[in-house]
């Protein structure tokens, strides 16, 4: 069985009514789920960590799964005045209010425990559940412990080696190739002067008097070693709170016994838990012989449209044309991969060329129904499944011709050009040889004209 792998989200933008613009995006289809991550973050790079990506792809087989960069951290605004828990909270909202979200289901961890704590009692009309992963409800419980205050300062002295030490001791020491690719990441998300602003402005903080106005259903999931009493109280300031206990001190929910908290959580949320395993996630009908046509399509200026038309306004459309966009797909005997239309891109997989390059010119013809433009590329070639992953430099191909095509064309690779050219009713314009990001020799490019 060939399961699709999943496209990278595309990064959006919102500002806050403060000024800073906030860098979300926003993956598949279901009750959504906001994800404030563990600042400092960058929310580009760490869908690029495998444990990481892996872990949020468990959440987007169900759900509408939200990530996004609090001010000051990643592809936000950097350049920042103050750093608080009012702040992260207005981003948070920020968020919620540019995807027209009435309720959603809200995870905090860590630092972004304490913000999805308030804005949970602040806001108990749109939460409908909420998780805590190693939370803490007072800044002190975490900043004064003294490995903290040691890398607090350090942050000062030597960035290099406070990065490389604090991913170790938040993932623990064993995790050593995760934890370097992570404190890379770190350097890249945070400059030393904003993560001393972080720390400081979040060890004052104390939302404990917040935990009885919490209303929405409250999973506290937490590390033996990170503190239980800490989590036990946290339970039983709110009202409606379970709390469950998993060994260890690593701060990533997704390294180790990544299938056991995700079962919990699973639980909580009332998803099968079996659907977001490792070596159980959806698969879609199996390509044979391992070749498939791979058509991808994405909205063109989508950034600009947002700005144009409101959040709302674009969500809105851009859903409706998802839908007329799996339909046609569907209708033309390809397969996309459900609850994997992401970002605002389709991947499908079709048995032949002709069948992929139909279909690519009725998925241009839904588009202009709702008054959108398309990118669209198409590539064939071998996919290889190995460890419940697809592999190969087909997929990633197709993907990149579909960025290289002009609005309203239907761009090919010569593999597909052979393959349909006599079975399929189209001509093909020759536009010669292009240099495509990630590929290292120069990909021969064709437009069909139908």
């Amino acid at each position: 069985m060939i399961r699709c792998p999943t496209m990278e989200p595309q990064i959006r933008y919102c500002k806050s009514s403060d000024g800073p613009s906030i860098a979300y995006w926003s993956i598949g289809v279901g009750a959504p789920i906001i994800d404030a991550g563990q600042p400092p973050t960058h929310c580009e790079m760490e869908w690029q960590l495998p444990p990481v990506r892996r872990w949020y792809e468990r959440f987007t087989a169900h759900h509408q799964f939200v990530r996004f960069d609090t001010r000051g951290c990643g592809l936000s605004s950097r350049a920042i005045a103050e750093y608080s828990l009012d702040t992260m909270v207005n981003d948070l909202e920020t968020v919620a209010d540019a995807l027209a979200l009435e309720q959603f289901i809200l995870m905090g961890a860590i630092n972004s425990g304490y913000a999805a704590i308030a804005y949970a009692a602040r806001h108990p009309e749109r939460i409908s559940r909420l998780i805590l992963w190693c939370a803490c409800s007072r800044g002190h419980e975490f900043f004064d412990d003294p490995g903290t205050r040691a890398l607090r300062d350090m942050a000062d002295r030597d960035w290099h080696m406070m990065t490389e030490t604090a991913a170790r001791s938040r993932f623990s020491w064993s995790a050593d190739e995760h934890a370097r690719a992570y404190a890379s990441m770190w350097r890249a998300a945070i400059t030393p002067e904003v993560q001393g602003k972080l720390m400081d402005s979040l060890a004052g903080v104390d939302v404990t008097s917040l935990l009885s106005e919490v209303r929405a259903p409250t999973l506290v999931l937490q590390r033996h070693d990170r503190g239980v009493n800490v989590a036990n109280r946290i339970a039983h300031g709110i009202p409606d709170a379970r709390v469950a206990l998993f060994p260890g001190g690593s701060a990533a929910p997704y390294l180790e016994d990544a299938d056991a908290v995700w079962s919990v959580i699973a639980g909580f949320l009332g998803d099968d838990p079996s659907t977001g395993r490792e070596r159980a996630r959806p698969e879609v009908t199996a390509v044979r012989g391992g070749m498939c046509v791979i058509l991808f399509t994405d909205i063109v200026g989508s950034t600009e449209l947002t700005e144009r038309l409101g959040d709302a306004a674009f969500h809105e459309r851009s859903r409706a044309l998802h839908a007329a966009l799996r339909n046609a797909i569907g209708q033309a005997g390809g397969r996309v991969v459900e609850g994997r239309v992401l970002g605002d891109g389709v991947m499908a997989l079709f048995d032949t060329a002709r069948t992929a390059i139909a279909c690519a010119f009725k998925c241009h013809e839904a588009a202009s129904h709702y008054a959108l433009d398309l990118h669209v590329g198409i590539h064939a070639g071998d996919v290889i499944e190995e460890d419940n992953d697809v592999h190969g430099g087909a997929v990633n191909l197709a993907a990149r011709i579909c960025s290289a095509s002009a609005p309203g064309e239907v761009l090919v690779s010569d593999t597909v050009r052979g393959l349909a050219r006599t079975s399929a009713s189209v001509t093909f314009e020759d536009r010669g040889e292009s240099m495509l990001k990630g590929v290292a020799d120069p990909v021969r490019l064709y437009a069909v004209q139908a």
